[in-house]
């Protein structure tokens, strides 16, 4: 597999595009009460798939490395893994939107389907391909089950 740009790495250009908007186009900003506290909520909720999803590999004994798919020794279907396929995808996210409240631009709601799409096509889907291969009707059993984010 072929992925050349970690997912946090991912995330962290999509924030600073949330921060580099609303600098670059003040016209294009909002604000309204209960903005900085909405966007703590937000932090905290993408905490909690993150943690969640890192235990869970961790107590499985697999790879967390998202760069590595291939060297994942178990699939992991319970726990978080039972709501969404991708936890740690879906933390970021989170992170993502919480960002994007607190630097209040209305730019930030294309970053935020940009940042979705580019995970699914160039993260998630080859990581699918690799899993299917690994674990084959299981995996596939899993799919009809689970949802890709949510």
């Amino acid at each position: 597999m072929k992925l050349k740009v970690p997912p946090p790495l991912v995330l962290i250009v999509a924030v600073m595009s949330t921060y580099a908007a609303g600098s670059w186009f003040p016209g294009l900003t909002f604000s309204f009460p209960g903005q900085v506290v909405l966007a703590a909520i937000m932090f905290f909720l993408g905490l909690i798939p993150d943690l969640l999803a890192l235990l869970t590999f961790i107590r499985r004994k697999t790879t967390v490395n998202p760069m590595k798919p291939g060297e994942t020794t178990s699939l992991v279907t319970d726990g978080i893994y039972r709501l969404s396929r991708n936890p740690m995808y879906l933390g970021l996210l989170f992170l993502l939107v919480a960002a994007s409240l607190y630097f209040s631009s209305y730019l930030s709601f294309i970053i935020i389907p940009g940042f979705v799409w580019y995970l699914t096509e160039f993260q998630i889907k080859p990581e699918e391909k690799i899993l299917r291969e690994t674990f084959g009707e299981t995996y596939e059993k899993y799919l009809t089950k689970v949802r890709r984010w949510v």
